[in-house]
């Protein structure tokens, strides 16, 4: 996908220095379903009452998002704080009609209709 290649070759160092510190920027902490190495992922957020939706640019089969829903949950990095998030649910919206309009724009020009709905423990 040329979007995946873009971010490895210009974008990632500089989505890593503000991921977790940018307003639409955080960080995923998850453990590795077979290495148990915890690893960070800058993605981009979209807030919503009660958790946090993750557009999922390259589709709901990587890793990472795998990795999250088999352990149930993770670790999220947004502003500066840690937040521990449960029930993740993979959900496939091709209108995006749960972002912003701005992001809305974007995501249906890049053909990610999938986010990943997280939400703060009760």
């Amino acid at each position: 996908m040329w979007l995946a290649r873009v971010n490895r070759v210009a974008l990632n160092k500089t989505y890593g220095r503000l991921a977790g510190r940018a307003p639409w920027m955080g960080a995923v902490i998850h453990r590795g379903r077979k290495s148990g190495k915890e690893f960070r992922t800058p993605v981009n957020l979209h807030r919503f009452d009660g958790g946090y939706r993750i557009s999922l640019d390259y589709g709901p089969g990587v890793d990472w998002v795998r990795n999250v829903v088999a352990q149930g949950g993770c670790s999220l990095v947004d502003r500066g704080q840690t937040i521990t998030l449960d029930r993740p649910e993979v959900i496939h919206d091709p209108e995006v009609s749960w972002a912003s309009p701005v992001a809305r724009r974007v995501l249906k020009k890049v053909g990610s209709g999938y986010y990943l709905q997280l939400r703060i423990p009760s």
